[in-house]
């Protein structure tokens, strides 16, 4: 019974940390696929900076403009987490057995962090499609000041129509890099900083004894999610370039392959 309960907080902690992060990240995101789509491109409008970019959208679009694309993010993210983080406790725990040790190690979190990418990324692959084209376009849109998507529904069956069903999954291989080789980093981070901080707090009791166990467990969880962020896009970042530009090209018989895209000059 406790196993069930055990399994069940984690599908539903990831889940709601995927509805936050989009609450509070996508219109972080959606200014990071405009530079990665308009800056990387030869000709047309270019950024000087993010807040450039943020300063044109809002006055073109208003605040509306930074949440383009959002609807695919909440189903997409909120699901993509839910799985990740169920999939790579309950690997990690499948991996480990019987043995009973509270200090990480990486023989375990690699191989289940880099299995509950792999798996995610069939689930983000195509919502991350749709959202990254709703979000390119718009009032500064290089094609044109008229949208192209009415919605999200209208943009996945529009490119479905005209690249067939494989269209929708554009990008996979990028996808596939990125959240395979960026979770191993993420948890590997995540796992030790808050491994060591707890051991910090544990020693030092006279400190601890005056803070509630909430306060304590939501900074820890705070601080080592934050680093495990800022680790895992120092390391991926290239791959959602790459991504960005294969699932923003306006032609469908563009290469699809990341290495050649980065090595090219759309990658610069």
């Amino acid at each position: 019974m406790g196993d069930h309960i055990s399994t069940y907080k984690d599908y539903v902690a990831g889940m709601a940390a995927g509805v936050a992060t989009v609450i509070i990240g996508h219109p972080f995101d959606t200014v990071k696929v405009k530079l990665q789509k308009h800056n990387t491109e030869a000709h047309g409008v270019k950024y000087r900076s993010a807040l450039h970019c943020t300063t044109r959208i809002l006055k073109n679009e208003g605040v509306r403009g930074l949440y383009r694309g959002a609807t695919s993010s909440f189903i997409g993210v909120a699901v993509e987490s839910s799985i990740l983080f169920g999939i790579y406790s309950q690997t990690k725990k499948s991996l480990q057995g019987e043995l009973n040790s509270s200090k990480p190690q990486l023989r375990f979190i690699i191989p289940s962090a880099a299995y509950g990418g792999a798996i995610i990324s069939l689930v983000l692959c195509s919502s991350e499609l749709v959202k990254c084209r709703m979000q390119v376009q718009g009032t500064d849109s290089l094609v044109g000041k008229c949208d192209k998507y009415s919605s999200p529904l209208d943009c996945a069956v529009k490119t479905i129509k005209s690249e067939g069903l494989k269209g929708i999954f554009r990008g996979g291989t990028a996808t596939l890099l990125r959240e395979s080789v960026g979770n191993v980093i993420f948890f590997s981070t995540y796992e030790y900083t808050r491994y060591y901080m707890y051991m910090q707090v544990n020693s030092a009791s006279s400190v601890n004894s005056h803070l509630p166990n909430i306060l304590i467990d939501a900074g820890i969880g705070t601080i080592t999610g934050g680093l495990g962020g800022v680790a895992y896009w120092s390391v991926v970042l290239p791959f959602d370039v790459a991504k960005t530009v294969i699932q923003t090209a306006p032609d469908s018989t563009s290469s699809r392959n990341p290495f050649r895209i980065l090595s090219s000059d759309e990658g610069n």
